[in-house]
């Protein structure tokens, strides 16, 4: 089951230090590129992954195409992904082994959460971070 409860997501964005956000966009007016910038200010290591500008920078992060060439131990896989294509992603995300599992406001794939919660991630639904940042009042990471 996603994680509803306030104190859940607290521990989870207080226990976070790098999050992958897949289908960062390099566009200002995309809320990809607003959640990405939220996230850094936070004190997060934002790492922005989407094939159509693998190579690019966005907020001074070099763009991967995949999640598998990162490298780091990923905590949460921020998903600005349409429901239809989030599933996969999920299951890239169980593959590197990341921790959690984040899908953006309006995306909700519950096959792939449950995948998700089965191989031992934590799963958010259908919110979005940085207003979580806002509204829990989490202080600045690091």
């Amino acid at each position: 089951m996603p994680l509803t409860a306030d104190d859940d997501i607290r521990a989870l964005l207080e226990s976070a230090r790098t999050i992958a956000v897949v289908g960062a966009s390099d566009r200002p007016d995309r809320p990809s590129y607003g959640v990405m910038a939220t996230l850094q200010r936070h004190g997060y290591r934002a790492i922005p992954v989407n094939p159509q500008i693998t190579g690019e920078h966005v907020h001074g992060e070099f763009v991967f195409r995949e999640l598998d060439q990162l490298g780091d131990s990923i905590d949460i896989v921020d998903i600005f992904r349409r429901s239809s294509a989030a599933g996969e992603v999920v299951d890239q995300a169980i593959a590197i082994g990341a921790k959690a599992v984040w899908l953006q406001l309006g995306v909700i794939d519950e096959a792939a959460a449950e995948r998700a919660e089965a191989a031992g991630l934590k799963v958010v639904m259908d919110r979005c971070p940085a207003i979580e940042l806002r509204r829990l009042n989490i202080a600045p990471v690091g």
